[in-house]
């Protein structure tokens, strides 16, 4: 039985109660969020996590969205792709503890920005805010819209520090910290293709 809310502030249970588990939503500060996907960022979202996965390493997971979940002081977020130690994995897959994955056990984040969306304002301001809270060292902020580009913003101690947008036809290098550094190396532009 589904327990509907009609007035917020909404809980992590409420978001559960959802159909589908509230997978086209995230909880920010008590109210839920939808979050704006289409066919495109689809696709980009999918060849970012290949591309990451293919030089990941056995000791970290690569998620992409939909059911995974980070905690953050706002509430829950679902960013399109990002990286935790494999051990944090196993134990939301096979115990199911924790369901939601803290935000500090987080590696790297990665939200594909989709243009006018509702969500777009949170993935370029309040994201940055609340990844860095919790100590996400990379946070990347992805267009696709004319053209493909990349937003690294690396965590420092005053907050994410930005370097220029990484274009397409230009290559993008990012070291990811974990038990086993590893070095992504892409050209933005193929995140659009096939």
């Amino acid at each position: 039985m589904i327990r509907v809310v009609e007035f917020g502030p909404y809980t992590v249970q409420d978001l559960h109660e959802l159909p589908e588990d509230g997978k086209g939503f995230e909880l920010e500060d008590g109210w839920l969020v939808e979050v704006a996907t289409d066919p495109r960022h689809h696709w980009v979202t999918r060849n970012l996590c290949r591309t990451i996965e293919a030089v990941s390493g056995a000791s970290v997971i690569v998620c992409a969205g939909g059911g995974w979940e980070i905690s953050t002081p706002a509430g829950i977020r679902k960013p399109d792709v990002f990286v935790i130690p494999r051990e944090v994995a196993r134990a939301a897959i096979l115990d199911e503890s924790p369901k939601v994955i803290p935000g500090r056990e987080v590696l790297m984040a990665a939200e594909v920005v989709s243009p006018g969306s509702s969500s777009e304002r949170n993935d370029r301001v309040r994201k940055v805010g609340e990844y860095a809270s919790v100590g996400i060292s990379q946070y990347w902020i992805v267009d696709h819209q004319p053209e493909p580009r990349v937003h690294m913003l690396t965590l420092g101690e005053h907050g994410y520090s930005a370097t220029p947008p990484v274009l397409a036809g230009t290559t993008l290098t990012a070291e990811i910290d974990a038990d086993k550094p590893f070095t992504v190396t892409f050209d933005p532009a193929a995140l659009l293709e096939f």
